[in-house]
């Protein structure tokens, strides 16, 4: 497929056995809500900074920035523990499941944008929203209605996991999974 840029984004990376767990629920959900595309269980993960079709040096730069910036973060706990969607209400264009507040988390966001920011990179100014895209752009015949949310939460007991990397993906765009592991910055387990 000719013109298609490659897109990069650093994430936090879900452990093999939530991703499991994980493709157990969606498949679970994919029967009963009619959305276009399923993500594909290796390629679940929590966005931390986009940064579309990057040049090499800049890259380099933020991997140095961020790399000296976690090596002093250690792994922490995460909970996923509801739903939800962006876009319209009755049509929304991606589905996610939602974490726990996370001081963790936001702090680690924080380190990973401005060091993308110091590198150079022009990021969305969005206020960060972290969640997971479980599906996308909704097909169904009825519309989507916010009910449907708490009446198919998988995670009224919450699903908790291990954060212990941060990963630069690399975007295939028609290909699944479509997101490649380039860069692992792993976070220093607790004592």
């Amino acid at each position: 497929m000719t013109g298609q840029q490659t897109h990069y984004f650093y994430a936090l990376e879900l452990p093999g056995e939530t991703k499991e767990i994980l493709e157990g629920t969606i498949h679970n959900l994919q029967s009963k809500l009619p959305f276009k595309t399923w993500v594909h269980p290796q390629d679940l993960h929590i966005t931390l900074a986009f940064l579309g079709n990057a040049p090499e040096a800049k890259i380099q730069a933020a991997n140095e920035v961020i790399e000296l910036a976690l090596n002093k973060t250690t792994a922490f706990k995460m909970e996923i523990d509801h739903l939800g969607i962006f876009g319209r209400k009755d049509s929304p264009r991606i589905f996610w499941g939602g974490l726990k507040k996370s001081k963790e988390l936001n702090e680690i966001r924080d380190t990973v944008f401005s060091a993308c920011m110091t590198a150079g990179f022009a990021l969305e100014t969005r206020p960060f929203s972290p969640h997971i895209t479980i599906a996308r752009k909704w097909v169904g015949e009825e519309v989507f209605t916010s009910d449907l949310l708490e009446a198919m939460n998988p995670f009224k007991k919450e699903l908790t996991f291990h954060a212990e990397r941060v990963v630069l993906y690399k975007t295939h765009l028609g290909k699944s999974p479509k997101y490649e592991p380039i860069t692992l910055f792993p976070l220093a387990m607790q004592e």
